[in-house]
């Protein structure tokens, strides 16, 4: 027995394993593993993006289910939706108007419009940008990036970026921990 994050529990080892593999099974864990290398990558923004979600799981934990649930596709395909697959859920304004620009080579530029007069948006909200090469299963990001009021920030990719196509992700968070939900910016091809 133990407990984990508030949550008692008593671990039983099983007499024997009996893993059939039927469609059904086989199904779950393609689509779990579609989930995971997706969200994998991205951790780092999704403990932040999720954070508020934490409460007798990890903020990955949240990130897994709620993408599971609502952004994979169905058999055989599992693909993620990167539209529905948020990377960061919570209840701050959103970016208005976000673009990614990936003409210069090595870089990606997120601008958006100020709508820090806006609900609950405050002008000192930092941006999160995220790029994400599903190739290479691999995501550079920034977590801390300009102030909302600044309208944008450069995020620097690496040199094999080049030539691959990328998706793009962005977020707010405010001082106080809150986030807005992702918004997906789309794909597109790095310089």
């Amino acid at each position: 027995g133990g407990s984990w994050k508030g949550i008692d529990y008593i671990r039983v080892k099983p007499t024997s394993v009996a893993n059939p593999r039927t469609e059904g099974q086989v199904n779950q864990r393609n689509k779990f593993t579609a989930t995971l290398e997706y969200l994998q990558p991205n951790r780092e923004f999704v403990n932040v993006g999720y954070k508020s979600f934490a409460t007798k799981k990890t903020a990955f934990n949240a990130a897994m289910s709620f993408v599971l649930n609502n952004a994979v596709s169905d058999a055989p395909d599992f693909m993620i939706d990167y539209s529905t697959a948020l990377l960061s859920k919570g209840g701050l304004s959103k970016p208005l108007n976000p673009t990614a620009d990936l003409s210069i080579p090595g870089e990606v530029t997120f601008s958006w419009g100020d709508n820090s007069d806006e609900g609950n948006a405050n002008t000192t909200d930092k941006a999160m940008v995220l790029v994400y090469n599903p190739l290479k299963k691999d995501s550079i990001f920034i977590l801390d990036g300009a102030e909302r009021m600044v309208g944008s920030q450069t995020i620097f990719i690496p040199a094999t970026y080049s030539g691959e196509v990328v998706e793009l992700f962005m977020a707010f968070v405010s001082k106080n921990g809150k986030v807005s939900n992702s918004v997906y910016l789309g794909s597109g091809t790095a310089a």
